[in-house]
This record gives C-alpha cells, sequence and structure tokens, in this order.
C-alpha cells in the first residue's frame, strides 16, 4: 500500500467533508479549487499500462469497484428516502442554499428513479447522497481515459508520456468547445463537463507517476503551489462544477496540480515522521468510501445540536447539507467537519470490531461446507 497517497486521500477527504460543511468564504473557495482534481489525480496515479493489453480487466474493476458500490447506496438512500421524512430527518419545508426542498417518492417517482440509478448512474437521493455524481464522473472518466490512450498508442505510435499528454490535450480542448460554445454531452447527466475534466487529472496523475522521482518534494515548489491556491481562493476561480467558464481552462489545471503537488508534499512529511497522525490519516484515506457516503447523514447529529444551541425551529434539521443559519460567523462547521469525517469511521470501526466477525460466524453455522466424509 502506497501510504502516502492513502494519506492525500484522507487529507481530500477531509476536505470535502469542511466543504460540505459550509465554512467561511475564503476556505471554502479554497478547497474547492482543487479537492476534486485530487481524487482524479490519485485514482490516475494507479492506472498501469498493462491496461491497454488487458482493458477489459481494466474496465471490470472499475465497474467493481464503482458502479457496484453506487448501486447498492444510491437504493439503500432510495429505499429510506421516505422513512427520513416519516422520522423528521427531512422535510418539505427546509432545504439546500439554493432554496429547493425535496419530497417524498410516489411510487412512480420511486421507480423512474430507480431506473436512472441503474441505467445511467443517476437519479440518486440529492439530499442524502448529494455527492454520489463522483462515482459516474470517476468511472467514465477512468474508462474514456483507457479507450483514448489505447486508441492513441495503437495508431500514433507515440511515446508512452507523449500518448498521455496528448489525451489530457484531447480532455482539455473538448472542455474549451463545450464551455465556448455551450455544447453538452445529452447521454451523460449535467453534460459531461465534470467526466471530461476527470479524464484530464486522470491524465495528470499517470503523467505524475512517470515524473515523481524528478519533481520530488520540494519546499520551494510547494510554496509557489500554496501561493497560486491562494490568488485562486482570492479571486474565486473555479472548481470542478457544473457552471464552469472560458477561463476555467487556464486555472482549473493550475490550482488542481497545484493542489495536489501540495498535499502530496505534506502528506510525504507526515508520512515520515509517522505517528498517531499518520496512521489516522492512512485509516480514513483507506476508508474513504464510507465518509463519502455517510457524511452528510452524520451531519444531521450536529444540525440537531445547532437546533438546540440556537433555540432554532426543529425543522432545521432538513436543511441540506448543514443548517445555513450563522453558518460563517459561527464555528459550527468545524464540528460537522469532524463529525462527517468521523462518525462514519467510528461506527465502520464497531462494525468490523464486533458485528462483522459475529456474521461471518453465523454464516458459517447457517451454510456449513460440506465435507468429502459425507
Amino acid at each position: 500500500m502506497n501510504t502516502v497517497i492513502s494519506i492525500c486521500k484522507g487529507i481530500a477527504i477531509i476536505l470535502m467533508v469542511m466543504g460540505h460543511a459550509e465554512p467561511p468564504e475564503l476556505i471554502s473557495n479554497f478547497i474547492y479549487i482543487f479537492h476534486m482534481p485530487l481524487f482524479f489525480i490519485t485514482a490516475g496515479y494507479f492506472f498501469s499500462r498493462k491496461y491497454l493489453d488487458d482493458p477489459w480487466s481494466f474496465c471490470v474493476k472499475r465497474f467493481k469497484g464503482l458502479y457496484v458500490p453506487f448501486l447498492k447506496w444510491s437504493l439503500f438512500f432510495l429505499l429510506l428516502h421516505n422513512v427520513w421524512f416519516e422520522i423528521g430527518l427531512m422535510n418539505e419545508q427546509f432545504g439546500n442554499w439554493t432554496g429547493g426542498v425535496t419530497h417524498p417518492y410516489s411510487v412512480k417517482v420511486f421507480f423512474q428513479r430507480l431506473m436512472l440509478i441503474v441505467t445511467s448512474m443517476n437519479g440518486y437521493d440529492e439530499f442524502m447522497a448529494g455527492a454520489f455524481w463522483f462515482f459516474r464522473g470517476l468511472l467514465i472518466a477512468s474508462i474514456m481515459f483507457l479507450i483514448l490512450y489505447k486508441l492513441i498508442d495503437s495508431k500514433m505510435k507515440l511515446p508512452p508520456v507523449l500518448g498521455v499528454i496528448v489525451v489530457c490535450l484531447i480532455a482539455l480542448g473538448f472542455n474549451a468547445f463545450r464551455l465556448g460554445f455551450g455544447f453538452r454531452l445529452q447521454y451523460i447527466p449535467n453534460g459531461g463537463l465534470r467526466e471530461v475534466w476527470g479524464i484530464f487529472f486522470f491524465g495528470i496523475g499517470v503523467l505524475y507517476r512517470y515524473y515523481e522521482e524528478r519533481i520530488g518534494n520540494r519546499w520551494w515548489v510547494s510554496l509557489i503551489c500554496l501561493g497560486v491556491l491562494c490568488v485562486g481562493a482570492w479571486n474565486h476561480w473555479c472548481g470542478m462544477n457544473n457552471n464552469g467558464q472560458l477561463r476555467d481552462i487556464a486555472t482549473l489545471p493550475l490550482t488542481g496540480v497545484a493542489g495536489f503537488l501540495f498535499i502530496k508534499h505534506i502528506s510525504t512529511l507526515i508520512d515520515l515522521a509517522g505517528g498517531v497522525v499518520a496512521r489516522l490519516l492512512t485509516f480514513i484515506g483507506s476508508n474513504t468510501l464510507y465518509v463519502f457516503i455517510f457524511h452528510i447523514i452524520s451531519f444531521k447529529a450536529v444540525s440537531f445540536m445547532k437546533i438546540m444551541w440556537y433555540g432554532l425551529e426543529p425543522g432545521q434539521i432538513g436543511c441540506h447539507m448543514v443548517i445555513h443559519y450563522n453558518n460563517h460567523e459561527d464555528l459550527f462547521w468545524l464540528l460537522y467537519t469532524i463529525v462527517g469525517t468521523s462518525l462514519p469511521l467510528f461506527l465502520l470501526w464497531l462494525w468490523r470490531r464486533h458485528a462483522a466477525p459475529r456474521f461471518r460466524l453465523r454464516s458459517r453455522l447457517s451454510f456449513p461446507q460440506s465435507t468429502n466424509n459425507q
């Protein structure tokens, strides 16, 4: 296991939770200009050229690692959607920061969403699984990267590094065309902007793996990267959202790469120092899936405390993702971050330590293995 990359992913998932916790604007701007590219770059870091000769195994691996958990947990939240209304965690009065609210699903809407989940990785519960676009984004980006890379490698016979660069340039050019002329990929939800950015940053991860030793971990590079991120945050540069601007073609690759190099340097120092922090971040980075899936529902525990603290209307528990009252002035965003990260992992630890062994034991007792002495 590459513990440095695991620490990178651990920091990235904490930043994602913090961004969803609605911190002060400058912090939010800082996080959003690089935290999602960081996930795609770390995914591309582990890509191997061997998959050009065996693309099927790569696709199967991607579907098992992305489509299957998306399907399982989207169905989980779909089945429980109306239950959240019954127990008071959601309501039709309070919603997200743009004013939208959610409603109980009718039988017809339930099956419409079910079909969207299965066929297009869309239709998931936006208020409890609002970050699930990442499953689809990484699945499409990684497979499209493989297809483009294989075509270029077979037709153009370029050196491996140059082939990856061409793929990145194709993705960058496509998004420039899409943003400049308003073109959308009709068969991908939200037009495919994030997915194409995903191809670009996935390729950046592959390129970094080639040049990792040459790049190294230099303080002056990290300081420059931090400066780039601060400039981007101050000037409200965009991240990987669905409402991009043409200037993103210049700014997002810059902040995405700068953010990765900066976090990678910090992660390397943490890994070298060892200790509790390194072990904790490695554990978080190795289990980002569970934070990703359950951080929004975990936020509800903090929302309940905020309602009690300020004497707010109880229905505000249904705010998405967090209660917006006084959110940029108080420090509840820190508590949201801590609970949103730690509660899913604590429950995972309890399951693995206590429930999972008993479950496996009962399974073995219920379905004993056959022997040759029958």
